[in-house]
């Protein structure tokens, strides 16, 4: 079991963040809308507490959650 702050999901969709995927790909590949992955992204910058999508890759990356 992962001590992870993410869901599968939001960690799935934060990896092809990392990795300079847009919005609309990630939805492509995952089946799901881009309404939807934008969702998941708001919910971890809400979570991280941070301002943006850099910002909660940044926090992400210092939580040992990714690495670069």
């Amino acid at each position: 079991m992962s001590n992870s702050i993410l869901t599968a999901r939001e960690k799935e969709i934060f990896g092809y963040l990392i990795n300079d995927y847009s919005t609309k790909h990630i939805a492509s590949i995952l089946g799901i809308s881009d309404k939807t992955v934008r969702n998941h992204i708001s919910n971890v910058i809400q979570k991280l507490g941070a301002s943006s999508r850099s910002g909660a890759v940044l926090e992400l990356i210092k939580l040992n959650e990714f690495s670069i």
